[in-house]
């Protein structure tokens, strides 16, 4: 069996136990401390060799659109949300079924570890970038750790499968969505499978689009950069949240949010080669940057004192109607063909099968022979063993 000692940093991301005090990321922008209560808290770090750091730039910095509404959201949630993600699809569990007796596999983004030691006769070991999370994965016996998925701390070669249900959708641009597609691919074997699973534009339940927020101009403006949308001109609006209301999910309030929404889309305009990046067209028809909202109820949100300072900070609000705190998830909602576009200019790897999927679209991908540029990082990478 595959086993990881407990207790340890490696590369800058911890192992974690159940008997895990306390978590240091180094080479990071933080450092992350969990206390014997399980909250997390966050310290400046050590700074990094120049050469390292310039390295991580671009594609391997995290957003502040990501840190602040997808790490520090779910963070907050974690317990909530971890209570709600037990029912496993069948699709992915028929994946892992199929897989060899003894493989390796590698849950990149695995939450609260639902699909870890699915299949008996396979080893699983599992990351997130949430260490809350990952706590609540450790406290099951699972071997965690909390990693990034753009960076992630395995030696090329190592596993046998690897699984991404449900994650690229939460990062913001198309070269961070690539990257965490390209390390996926590394951290395998030649003849290994990636198994990879994204929300789709094309919801089966169109009400729920009524539901989520269109990001605004206000939000694109962090994004620019190779391989993200660009704009022209100042902001001129801000975020307003879509309310759900009981009755038929739109309101004034809805009607006014999209007015000032299709006046934003007319005030953007897109450079050619980012077309099929863009965030929406001028008549919003290619919109996929949303905040899908998440209620934490209140008797859930004394859990963690992060919601009383998301709730000061701006970063959610109270809903006094559903007794919830509300926060904001950021999702980039992925159109058909999208996801094998991103995997078009790897060489490494081929896609064996795509299909769509209770809303979602998913492909499977092979690794083939290594590739000039992979040879090249090998030994460069971060390893885990």
């Amino acid at each position: 069996m595959h086993s990881i000692p407990c207790n340890f940093s490696v590369f800058g991301y911890p192992v974690i136990s159940s008997s895990m005090k306390e978590i240091k990321v180094k080479d990071a922008s933080t450092l992350c401390t969990l206390l014997p209560d399980g909250e997390p808290h966050i310290q400046q770090s050590v700074f990094v060799g120049e050469e390292q750091r310039s390295s991580s730039i671009s594609v391997k910095s995290t957003p502040e659109l990501e840190k602040k509404y997808v790490h520090c959201v779910y963070d907050a949630i974690a317990p909530h949300f971890s209570s709600t993600r037990f029912a496993k699809w069948p699709k992915v569990s028929a994946f892992l079924e199929s897989l060899p007796t003894g493989s390796l596999i590698l849950d990149a983004g695995c939450g609260n570890g639902k699909y870890l030691g699915l299949n008996s006769s396979c080893y699983f070991i599992g990351c997130d970038i949430s260490a809350p999370l990952i706590k609540i994965c450790a406290d099951k016996g699972h071997e965690v750790l909390v990693a990034d998925a753009v960076n992630l701390p395995y030696r090329t070669n190592f596993g046998d499968a690897a699984i991404s249900i449900a994650v690229l959708h939460h990062l913001s641009t198309e070269n961070r969505r690539k990257k965490a597609i390209e390390e996926l691919v590394r951290v395998i074997k030649k003849g290994g499978l990636v198994l990879i699973t994204v929300w789709a534009v094309e919801q089966e339940d169109k009400s729920l689009l009524t539901k989520w927020t269109p990001l605004t101009e206000k939000y694109v403006e962090e994004w620019i950069g190779p391989g993200s949308p660009r704009v022209r001109g100042p902001s001129a609006f801000t975020l307003e949240s879509i309310p759900e209301t009981e009755e038929n999910g739109l309101g004034g309030h809805t009607k006014d949010s999209r007015e000032n929404t299709e006046n934003m889309h007319q005030s953007m305009c897109l450079t050619p080669e980012n077309k099929d990046d863009s965030l929406v067209s001028k008549d919003g028809s290619n919109q996929q940057e949303y905040f899908v909202p998440w209620h934490l109820p209140y008797h859930r949100a004394e859990v963690s004192g992060a919601s009383a300072g998301a709730l000061a900070n701006g970063l959610a609000k109270k809903d006094d109607k559903k007794g919830a705190v509300v926060y904001n998830r950021y999702y980039h909602v992925f159109g058909e063909g999208e996801l094998e576009r991103l995997v078009s200019g790897m060489d490494n790897a081929v896609i064996i099968d795509k299909f769509y999927d209770k809303s979602n679209w998913c492909i499977i991908l092979e690794k083939t022979l290594l590739g000039l540029k992979h040879l090249q990082d090998k030994d460069t990478s971060p390893s885990l063993i």
